[in-house]
């Protein structure tokens, strides 16, 4: 190594330092002390614990509550995963359709990504619990006249209403920059040998902006399966635990109930193995489709 290149990389590494210094300090050593606290009895108040092996995981695993919210998790990712892709591309492709109106349906559709979802939770509480009769009583709708937030058979919808609108306008945006970049010649290619709107984005915009479809997957994946403050503001988990996610399972052990946080941490060491899994399946497999698109 050249003294030139060895001084290039000292000043890179150093204008890194400090992110890699943060995220040692404030992730990777928090990420792996959960690890260790997992196979202990650790409370998360006294100095003292013992370690217990693989007891948490165990019990975890034959754990009812648990494997329902883990069933409700994966109920919601499936939800998710699907209606906020497709919403997302087709807001993407009505904005980009609107001409110069399109900079402020852009602000508009992204502002809810910009608020705390636990603000946006107050507001469709009002919504649900306010708006919603009101408006049951003057169109005599019936679809309003439900107890959105206390029916288990409703509050799940009550829950993915909240969380499309607040993470919907994020991935319109990266689909947007994506169809930016098709080249306008393959769609006027494509409609001058007759190809209607609907055949254009199937066969041209489509393919094209099939990497922005891999980030779109990914990122709802993971947000969806660490789903935790938009149940939390609306229903709490309740009522009862019908709509309680692994998130709140795992917050409830360690915080509320009893204060197992080596056994909150098992828990929470499964919920990363299983979303690390369905991660690197799921990249693997879009990877080898944008090749062959």
């Amino acid at each position: 190594m050249t003294s030139r290149t060895w001084k290039r990389n000292a000043i890179l590494l150093v204008f890194v330092l400090p992110a890699l210094v943060f995220y040692a300090a404030f992730t990777l050593a928090p990420a792996f002390g959960g690890m260790w606290y997992s196979f202990t009895d650790w409370n998360g108040l006294g100095p003292s614990y013992k370690a217990i092996g693989l007891s948490n995981y165990v019990e975890a695993i034959g754990d009812r509550y648990f494997l329902k919210s883990l069933w409700f998790t994966v109920k919601f990712v499936l939800y998710m995963l699907v209606l906020q892709n497709v919403l997302a591309i087709l807001l993407a492709v009505l904005v980009e359709s609107l001409g110069r109106s399109k900079v402020w349906f852009r602000t508009i559709f992204f502002m809810p990504n910009m608020l705390s979802l636990i603000i946006g939770g107050f507001m469709w509480m009002f919504i649900f619990t306010r708006v919603f009769p009101y408006l049951a009583d003057k169109t005599g709708w019936m679809l309003f006249d439900q107890s959105w937030i206390g029916d288990p058979n409703y509050s799940f919808f009550a829950i993915l209403a909240l969380s499309l609108w607040g993470g919907v306008g994020y991935l319109m945006i990266i689909y947007i920059a994506a169809i930016q970049g098709v080249p306008k010649q393959l769609k006027e290619a494509a409609a001058i040998d007759g190809a209607h709107a609907f055949h254009i984005f199937r066969h041209v915009t489509l393919p094209m902006i099939y990497p922005a479809l891999t980030i779109g997957v990914f990122l709802t994946l993971n947000s969806s399966f660490k789903v935790f403050d938009s149940v939390y503001a609306l229903t709490g988990g309740g009522p009862g635990r019908s709509t309680q996610v692994i998130a709140i399972n795992i917050y409830e052990e360690a915080f509320s109930f009893s204060n197992r946080y080596g056994y909150a941490s098992a828990k929470a060491m499964i919920l990363f193995g299983i979303v690390l899994i369905i991660t690197i399946i799921q990249l693997a497999v879009m990877k080898r489709r944008e090749v062959r698109a």
